[in-house]
């Protein structure tokens, strides 16, 4: 079952998944000579800003708890953790504590779609159509958010690229509004999921099961925008699981764990969290008038459930240290502790600007940056951000690897998507002595 809101102005629809306004610290970072270097004996007390932001949540209440972990190159992580899994419980939060990582799955997504390409299997500007032929005769609404009936036709392919840079026009049941998002919830294409609490307020929405079907399903219902035509928040990483699964033979989720969980040594992130992990899982909670709510208790978590589909756009729990081996194979060039996963062309290629020139970003959360495989690119920075206040990048020129974990709903309750990189970004201008 997935959720929508408890109301508009504690839990806004656009908040369930959102990747939130993510900025990086990129310029700072790529402007320090030697900044690496810096981090080689990297420490709590070099870090303290990250580390006053993470005990400022913690004391003041605000979250159960925050875990950020920092690391550059190939070397172990450090991490900066305080509070434990719900409020008033006595397990601390750490490297393998257990997080909804929401929207961080995209990128994850993406570098599964740019393994495809580099084997050849998928063209990134291949028609999408040719891998989903119910995919060749889109038609889009002539008004945005208008009408489901006053439509006019694609002009121009929906490509595997327009897939990877959230350009295809698809719509999104967090982000639109009127006749359209009431389709689809109609057709069940609403992915992603929060809680099994029937919270007064909180709307239930059910996605359909079944990748294939949501696929189908998806093909039916006009497209918001004119492929490749502006940036706009969508399904299309959801999607992207079942182009996976059709291009590879294999299921979304097995192609995942079997082509990068395994052989990246991520053995704690899942679509289901198996019921021996629990001790592990954290509490998400909903901040209502500035208070903290159980949203999702552990024990009792949606996340215990098979989902109604793999969701490529929002759907993985995934613990610090995992995350960090994610971000350190994309830091590595595809490459972790001497084993290749990923080629260095196909992460070279996925973390670069993908966005095709026709689209627009005036507006969008990404104005005047760029968009790789799922995640945001700017000033040699790639990654995105969780609705539940998470926060993962990867900044090339300084060989740094960043992260932050907590959990609360909506995402903009706390200025912690813009707070932490800032953070990140003030203590290595420090360690400088910029």
């Amino acid at each position: 079952m997935a959720y929508r809101n408890f109301d508009d102005a504690q839990l806004s629809r656009r908040s369930l998944l959102r990747g939130g306004a993510w900025l990086t610290a990129g310029a700072a970072m790529s402007g320090l000579p030697g900044g690496s270097m810096a981090l080689a004996h990297s420490k709590a007390a070099d870090w303290p800003m990250v580390s006053k932001l993470v005990d400022k949540y913690v004391s003041e209440g605000k979250v159960a708890n925050m875990a950020a972990a920092l690391g550059w190159g190939d070397r172990d992580p450090l991490l900066i953790a305080q509070g434990t899994l719900a409020i008033g419980g006595a397990t601390p939060a750490g490297m393998d504590s257990l997080y909804r990582i929401y929207s961080m799955t995209k990128p994850v997504t993406g570098m599964a779609t740019m393994m495809l390409i580099d084997e050849g299997k998928l063209g990134l500007d291949q028609p999408l159509a040719e891998t989903l032929p119910a995919f060749s005769k889109m038609m889009v609404q002539k008004t945005y958010d208008g009408s489901v009936t006053d439509l006019v036709p694609a002009e121009r392919p929906i490509t595997i690229r327009h897939l990877l840079t959230h350009t295809a026009g698809l719509g999104y049941s967090i982000i639109q509004k009127g006749p359209i998002r009431e389709q689809y919830v109609k057709y069940g294409v609403v992915p992603g999921q929060v809680t099994r609490l029937p919270i007064p307020g909180l709307g239930r929405e059910e996605a359909i099961r079944g990748l294939d079907k949501f696929a189908n399903n998806l093909a039916q219902l006009p497209l918001v925008l004119q492929p490749g035509s502006k940036w706009s928040y969508s399904v299309s990483l959801d999607l992207l699981g079942r182009v996976i699964e059709v291009a590879s033979g294999m299921s979304f989720d097995e192609y995942l764990r079997t082509q990068i969980f395994e052989p990246a040594g991520m053995n704690s992130t899942f679509f289901r969290v198996p019921k021996s992990e629990v001790p592990r899982l954290t509490t998400n909670y909903g901040i209502m008038g500035g208070t903290p709510l159980p949203l999702d208790p552990a024990g009792a978590s949606i996340y215990l459930d098979d989902p109604a589909f793999p969701f490529g756009g929002a759907g993985l729990v995934s613990s610090p240290r995992d995350y960090d081996r994610f971000l350190k194979m994309l830091l590595g060039y595809g490459e972790i502790d001497g084993k290749r996963v990923m080629s260095e062309a196909a992460v070279k290629l996925g973390t670069s600007n993908l966005l095709p020139e026709t689209a627009v970003t005036k507006g969008t959360w990404v104005e005047g940056q760029g968009f790789g495989a799922g995640g945001r690119v700017t000033d040699g920075s790639f990654g995105w951000g969780g609705a539940a206040g998470t926060v993962a990048f990867v900044n090339y020129p300084a060989k740094l690897r960043a992260s932050i974990y907590t959990q609360y709903m909506p995402s903009e309750a706390y200025p912690i998507h813009e707070g932490f990189p800032n953070a990140v970004q003030a203590d290595l201008a420090a360690m400088m002595g910029a």
